[in-house]
């Protein structure tokens, strides 16, 4: 494998996070100004985010429109937070608000949390459970907060949480 920072080569999404662990307030500014730099088209910036700390309304209301097998376990994160784009070209602005996410994902790594991100969940609900604006359509979620212990988790995802990390050969991922 070539060389890769560990930032990047020890990154996963885990579904095991500390139910103890808060997020610092100087944590939470660090990662969304991380994703404040991340490149986009023209400097547009047609990203959002609504960031909710445990057990905090913007919290619940982000909660509730997980799906169920979610909600199992990113009720223990310590934050979960939507990123949204704001119209205009809608490829370019998911492309944008992508590079966003990433960046506030690295930084996370940086400060020794974890990130898990979702993109199944009730869009709809969750803009009315917010009340955003019309045009700012929430594409994800992002589930964030330090490690937890995987056997606190039901079964089926302790498999899924302490089974080896695999990735497809560099070589499967290059167009011929």
């Amino acid at each position: 494998m070539a060389d890769l920072t560990p930032l990047l080569a020890f990154r996963w999404s885990p579904r095991a996070f500390d139910p103890e662990v808060e997020l610092a307030g100087d944590d939470a500014a660090s990662l969304l100004e991380a994703a404040r730099w991340a490149p986009s088209a023209g400097n547009a910036q047609p990203w959002r985010f609504a960031l909710g700390h445990r057990q905090d309304e913007t919290w619940k209301r982000i909660l509730v429109n997980l799906p169920e097998h979610d909600q199992t376990w990113a009720r223990h994160a310590a934050a979960l937070v939507v990123g949204a784009h704001t119209g205009g070209d809608p490829e370019r602005a998911a492309y944008d608000l992508g590079q966003a996410v990433a960046h506030l994902t690295v930084q996370a790594s940086a400060l020794g949390l974890h990130v898990h991100q979702l993109t199944r969940f009730d869009r709809a609900g969750l803009a009315t459970e917010l009340d955003l604006a019309p045009g700012i359509r929430p594409l994800v979620v992002a589930a964030v907060g330090r490690l937890g212990d995987p056997y606190a988790l039901p079964a089926e995802l302790r498999a899924r949480e302490t089974a080896l990390r695999r990735r497809r050969p560099l070589a499967a991922l290059l167009l011929r």
